[in-house]
């Protein structure tokens, strides 16, 4: 599905390399497809891969691509009609009610020092 999973990795633990594929959907996956989860992800036969592809595609989940652009859209939707959470994205600050006094510092990037910036032509004390 133009995703590279690592072959030396048992396939539950493979799957999850997938965007929009975490632990509940990839052992749901293996349970539809009848593959025990023990096996490494190398050693699939064709069979069992295109299991596993028509297993992703008649559950309907949506993953990659497709998942990522649903996510940017609503962002943006959010951001066009200015609700909360949308100028909390805009301004990059936490959108889920967090505080902000203290801490916040992933969200908020570096700290930016406000205040009083000494003027380099200003006369000093100093003759």
């Amino acid at each position: 599905m133009g995703v590279d999973i690592p072959g030396h990795k048992r396939i539950d633990i493979a799957l999850r390399y997938m965007y929009g594929i975490g632990p509940a959907i990839s052992n749901e996956i293996i349970e539809a497809t009848g593959i025990k989860p023990s096996i490494r992800a190398k050693d699939l036969t064709d069979d069992q891969l295109s299991k596993i592809v028509h297993a992703i595609q008649d559950g309907q989940y949506m993953i990659e691509g497709d998942l990522r652009r649903e996510i940017s859209m609503n962002l943006k939707r959010m951001q066009a009609i200015k609700c909360y959470r949308g100028i909390r994205h805009i301004r990059g600050l936490p959108v889920r009610g967090q505080r902000t006094s203290t801490n916040a510092r992933s969200r908020k990037g570096a700290r930016k020092t406000v205040g009083i910036q000494r003027n380099p032509n200003a006369k000093s004390g100093i003759h």
